[in-house]
């Protein structure tokens, strides 16, 4: 064997990544055309055996890797420098955080910062997270969003295999995200599921999302009325049971009850009068996913203070909020158990079709 050739031992942050994502992360300058020609060649082994670059790679495999060719110079890029962060910015993102331990943070995200930078948004969530490295190897990274008007609870990973069991978490459904919102009057009836297709608003400058039959994705809200303030507003809590953007907002204000402060989808009429402010009212109050260790991370984040303040001003009582049950997640709306439901159906079938081929035999 060539004094060229390296092996790696796959370590447990990286057990069941695809094995051309292992490259990206620790040999980047082996690009996907390289790996898949080593592969072609019989030159990448995984315990001695031909693999393929999406194959998945499992923790204390041995990874058996060609010697690379230098690169030309011309193509080597050099790494963007982050800005070092003031320390009055270290102090400001470290005072968000509202849970830590090995695997995850969460920080109460305040309405008006944004979670990641874009055309005129430079100062971010992303843009801090230098400040929450804390005794980590690596910054945390995000795993899912808020709108920069929305506050409340945000995870963060702190390891590669954190961020792919919480991404798992998230698109399996399994995590349980509950929002509370002011909304303008009061949706009837109180406790009800709203099921609209949402897609991008063809024309518009910015991001801004519609209800479209035609060319929206599957879209579903469940919503109960906690309190009301006669006709005039509710105060509801809100989860989400798909992941599209904005899709909180462009749901209530598709059945005539936009969120409070929410000009961009509900217009002048998303409004109050009386002193309330006109800042948004939606808020992620709790998060519950699985821990990727064992058992669950369930945290709440306070209220901002203007939405304290609307609430008090109105009448409604937090404690009434979080004295709701927390739904359980139904085994059908997870991908997991829709596939278990299609394989016990398509086993039917099949024994269905036994039977009448063996009823036909006996005439």
């Amino acid at each position: 064997m060539s004094e060229d050739i390296r092996s790696f031992t796959v370590a447990l942050d990286d057990d069941g990544i695809r094995l051309d994502r292992w490259f990206k992360r620790h040999m980047p300058e082996a690009s996907f055309n390289i790996v898949s020609r080593w592969a072609r060649t019989g030159q990448l082994r995984v315990d001695g055996k031909r693999v393929a670059p999406g194959d998945r790679i499992e923790a204390g495999q041995v990874l058996r890797v060609p010697p690379l060719e230098p690169a030309a110079p011309a193509e080597a890029r050099p790494a963007r420098a982050r800005p070092a962060l003031s320390p009055e910015d270290e102090s400001f993102a470290q005072g968000l955080v509202i849970h830590k331990d090995k695997a995850a943070l969460v920080v109460n995200k305040p309405p008006g910062l944004a979670t990641q930078g874009g055309t005129k948004t430079d100062r971010h969530l992303d843009g801090l997270l230098d400040a929450l490295q804390f005794e980590a190897e690596t910054r945390p990274k995000l795993v899912h969003r808020l709108d920069k008007d929305t506050s409340g609870a945000l995870l963060l990973a702190r390891s590669a295999r954190a961020a792919a069991a919480f991404s798992k978490s998230f698109s399996s459904r399994t995590a349980r995200k509950v929002y509370w919102a002011i909304v303008i009057g009061v949706p009837s009836p109180e406790d009800g599921l709203i099921d609209l297709p949402i897609a991008k608003q063809p024309g518009t400058g910015g991001e801004k999302m519609h209800v479209s039959e035609e060319a929206g994705l599957p879209s579903r809200s469940r919503y109960r009325v906690i309190e009301r303030a006669g006709n005039r507003a509710a105060f509801v809590e809100l989860q989400p049971l798909t992941g599209r953007t904005h899709q909180l907002r462009v749901h209530l204000a598709a059945i005539g009850h936009p969120i409070v402060g929410d000009g961009k989808y509900g217009g002048p009429d998303a409004f109050l009068t009386g002193g309330v402010s006109r800042k948004m009212h939606l808020h992620a109050r709790r998060l519950r996913i699985d821990h990727p260790d064992g058992g669950r991370i369930d945290v709440q984040a306070d209220l901002p203070g203007h939405f304290a303040d609307s609430l008090a001003l109105l009448g409604f009582d937090p404690a009434a909020g979080d004295a709701l049950p927390l739904d359980e997640i139904k085994a059908s709306e997870t991908p997991e158990g829709r596939k278990r439901a299609a394989a016990h159906a398509a086993k039917d079938r099949r024994r269905e079709r036994r039977g009448e081929r063996r009823g036909r035999g006996r005439a």
